[in-house]
């Protein structure tokens, strides 16, 4: 078992920094794909209702020789549950489906417009009432957090946004970090689309890694949690393989200049 970096959450828990994102996975490819990420060693699975697999990735972590205590499980509320009451059904439904005794971390998946506060004082709710270990956020740009800051009483532990080497967001990370919320990135990896970057190319070498592993390092030494997706077992071994290498100051200053504000998801700003 790889001795893995965890970072130390705002109500004290600890969360692994590299993690598996299962967006885009459907029946038994996703349970069979958790199955082998809990089995390389991964501790963080993160999902949504959106997904429409919390039933399968359930199943994968009971039925792992994984203790459930070693597991840190997110996921999400959908978009069309927002508001107060349809916020704790929601969750109700979410662990149903999950099947688990308890979840780690409840984030709001997108700041949906007329929503934010209502939905917010339920995840609240939940977690003093000890429903969930954790709450925070996703999709939350800078805008959204000022706002949040008006009627908050319990600071988010992470606010979960796109963010990557090309989508270097320095403001929305610092703001992140002042309010002692984690930033964790979504699609880290941009899928693929700057693996060929000259730039990106010469520093892989460099280590003997692959751009893939050098962004996700470069995410780590940042204190960035990430959440690379992939099935394929010999891609969820690479995205692992990252904890044997460390990138030097010099080098991570290289990569934050990459930075090209090159978005693949939805703006979040779209729903102010």
């Amino acid at each position: 078992m790889v001795n893995q970096p965890t970072t130390s959450l705002n109500n004290g828990i600890e969360m692994p920094l590299l993690g598996l994102g299962v967006y885009d996975m459907y029946d038994q490819e996703a349970e069979k794909a958790v199955g082998n990420a809990l089995e390389i060693g991964y501790r963080l699975i993160d999902t949504a209702a959106m997904y429409k697999n919390e039933v399968e990735i359930g199943n994968a972590i009971r039925n792992s020789a994984v203790p459930r205590k070693d597991i840190f499980l997110t996921t999400k509320i959908d978009n069309n549950a927002h508001g107060y009451d349809n916020t704790l059904r929601a969750f109700e439904e979410s662990s149903q489906k999950l099947n688990a005794d308890y979840i780690d971390l409840y984030l709001v998946h997108w700041p949906i417009k007329n929503f934010r506060k209502d939905t917010w004082k339920a995840f609240e709710r939940l977690y003093e009432e000890k429903r969930v270990r954790a709450i925070g956020v996703a999709n939350y740009l800078q805008p959204f957090l000022n706002e949040l800051d008006q009627y908050a009483t319990v600071v988010p532990v992470v606010n979960q946004v796109e963010f990557t080497p090309y989508l270097f967001s320095e403001e929305l990370l610092q703001a992140c970090r002042k309010r002692g919320i984690v930033l964790q990135a979504y699609s880290p990896l941009v899928r693929g689309q700057r693996f060929a970057d000259k730039k990106l190319l010469e520093i892989a070498q460099k280590y003997e890694k692959t751009p893939a592993q050098v962004i996700l390092r470069w995410a780590i030494q940042l204190g960035i949690s990430t959440i690379p997706k992939s099935v394929q077992t010999e891609r969820l071994k690479e995205n692992f393989d990252v904890f044997d290498f460390q990138i030097s100051e010099q080098d991570m200053a290289k990569i934050c200049t990459f930075n090209e504000n090159f978005r693949i998801c939805e703006n979040p700003m779209d729903l102010l």
